[in-house]
């Protein structure tokens, strides 16, 4: 899926004529949610107060250009609260840690801040809130993602049980004496999630859903508005980072919808023979993703071919997140 592009098939509506411009369609919602310009605000209102440097567990948004910034403006990141120095701030990303980091920096008696988005805090207090009650939980989501790491870390181990695919969820082994529930990642494929669930249900019919969705609104609406475009694309451009999960189920959605997806992070990374002999590309970015990048890769388009854009809208966000209580103006 993210190997270099190859020249694409001949598109739906035969190669555009000579100075026929190229359509682009642009998919709204894009680009970044509340959690993400929540934990970059954290950083950089951090920065302010604390003054450069304050260090920050992982990557707060799975992004370089945003990670570059920050780095600019005195950010330090750094994979262990154990590269913090005495004495100095440090912000833990928005994908969650487990309950193990924060009390290892409150035993050095370092300032941390919690940037986690509150969707993801949701799912944890939920998984808390299942082991209390005596049930087992079925965990949808990617092994190695820092979500899930940090929501496996929320409860004593082996009470949860990952599940990637629905292959899975007939194969699972799971205990005899207790009740199941399952919770999922925020960021997954909403056509995929809704299938492993239903698989699930239908092995373990008395399984404990949660009361809301845990996809989260960006991950579903930004779907959904590529799912609107992609099948009057011949490709779609994603802008966003290989390690961001969200991003990447937007190029399978595009592939799904009938177009072909391609993931870039930078105007450099569009290749003039993409769109050669082209007529429709399609747009959209990834919920790490500014809207910076967004123009940035519009400019790169109409340096190569002749455009008329499109700005498709499928919902309004108007969701947004309070700011920790150290950081409150």
């Amino acid at each position: 899926m993210n190997a270099p592009f190859p020249s694409p098939n001949p598109p739906r509506s035969g190669p555009p004529r000579s100075g026929t411009p190229l359509r682009l369609l642009i998919a709204a919602p894009r680009g970044f949610c509340a959690g993400v310009d929540r934990a970059i605000e954290i950083v950089e209102r951090a920065i302010e107060i604390y003054g450069a440097p304050v260090y920050v567990r992982h990557e707060i948004v799975h992004n370089k250009y945003v990670v570059d910034n920050l780095k600019a403006k005195g950010a330090v990141f750094v994979e262990s609260v154990d590269q913090v120095p005495d004495g100095v701030p440090v912000i833990f990303s928005a994908h969650g840690v487990p309950k193990s980091v924060p009390a290892k920096a409150t035993a050095r008696g370092l300032d941390w801040l919690d940037a986690t988005c509150p969707l993801v805090s949701k799912v944890h207090r939920q998984a808390e809130r299942q082991i209390a009650d005596g049930r087992h939980i079925l965990f949808i989501g990617h092994s190695g993602h820092p979500e899930v790491i940090g929501t496996f870390g929320q409860v004593p181990e082996g009470n949860m049980t990952l599940i990637e695919t629905i292959e899975d969820v007939a194969t699972v082994d799971v205990p005899s004496d207790c009740e199941l529930a399952y919770l999922s990642q925020t960021t997954l494929s909403v056509d995929d999630t809704a299938g492993i669930i239903a698989a699930i249900q239908a092995r373990f019919p008395q399984v404990v859903a949660p009361k809301q969705e845990d996809i989260c609104y960006a991950t579903s609406n930004r779907q959904a508005a590529v799912k609107q475009i992609a099948p009057d694309c011949d490709l779609v451009l994603v802008i966003g980072s290989p390690k961001s999960s969200n991003s990447l189920r937007l190029v399978e959605v595009a592939e799904r919808a009938g177009s072909r997806g391609q993931m870039i992070q930078r105007a450099a990374d569009v290749e003039p023979e993409w769109l050669a002999d082209i007529a429709t590309l399609g747009l959209t970015a990834g919920a790490s993703a500014p809207e910076e990048l967004v123009n940035e890769v519009i400019t790169r388009i109409k340096e190569l071919r002749e455009v008329e854009s499109e700005e498709r809208v499928t919902a309004e966000e108007t969701i947004t997140f309070k700011l920790p209580r150290q950081l409150a103006r």
